[in-house]
C-alpha cells in the first residue's frame, strides 16, 4: 500500500511540483509508520482494486475531519482515490468510487466529500461525472508549498 501510494502520488503530481516539496511531503505523509497507523485506525476504511491479481489502486474514506461548511451534516470524506496511470482506462477508479458510495450509503451518511487539487483537471472531471459539486476550498501543504484544494461534495439523501 505504501509503494502504491508513493507511485501514484509521484505519477500524478511529480511533474507539476518541486522535487524538494514532493520528497518532504512523501517522507512525512507516506512513511511506513504513518500508513501502518492509518490502517490500524478503525475510523479509516480502505478499499483495494486489483486487476489481473495486481494492485491497481486504492481508496480511503474517513469521518474524522469535517469542513466548516458541512459541520451540520453527517459527512464522510474520501481522503484518497489513487490509481496507477496504466489502469486509468480499466475502471479501477470507478470501482473504488462505487465502493465508497456504497459504504457511505450503508452507514447513513448525509454527504460524501473530498478535496482535489485545483490543477488536477482529470480528477475534477471524474468527480463531476459522479455528481460531485464544488462547495469551498482549503490549503493543502505539499512540502513547503501551500496549494489550493477545491472541496467537492455529493448529497446522499
Amino acid at each position: 500500500l505504501r509503494e502504491l501510494s508513493l507511485n501514484t502520488f509521484i505519477q500524478t503530481f511529480g511533474h507539476n511540483n518541486k522535487k524538494e516539496d514532493m520528497e518532504k511531503y512523501l517522507a512525512e505523509e507516506m512513511n511506513l509508520n504513518k500508513i501502518t497507523g492509518e490502517l490500524a485506525d478503525s475510523r479509516n476504511v480502505f478499499y483495494l482494486a486489483f486487476i489481473n491479481d495486481t494492485l491497481a489502486g486504492f481508496a480511503k474514506v474517513r469521518d474524522t475531519k469535517t469542513p466548516d461548511e458541512l459541520i451540520d451534516s453527517y459527512a464522510l470524506e474520501i481522503e484518497r482515490i489513487y490509481v496507477l496511470q496504466q489502469y486509468y482506462n480499466m475502471k479501477a477508479g470507478a470501482a473504488l468510487m462505487g465502493q465508497c458510495l456504497i459504504y457511505a450509503t450503508d452507514k447513513n451518511y448525509d454527504v460524501i466529500w473530498l478535496g482535489v487539487w485545483e490543477h488536477n483537471h482529470k480528477a475534477v472531471a471524474f468527480y463531476k461525472r459522479w455528481g460531485f459539486t464544488f462547495f469551498g476550498a482549503h490549503i493543502f501543504r505539499l512540502g513547503d508549498d501551500e496549494q489550493t484544494d477545491m472541496l467537492m461534495k455529493k448529497a446522499l439523501k
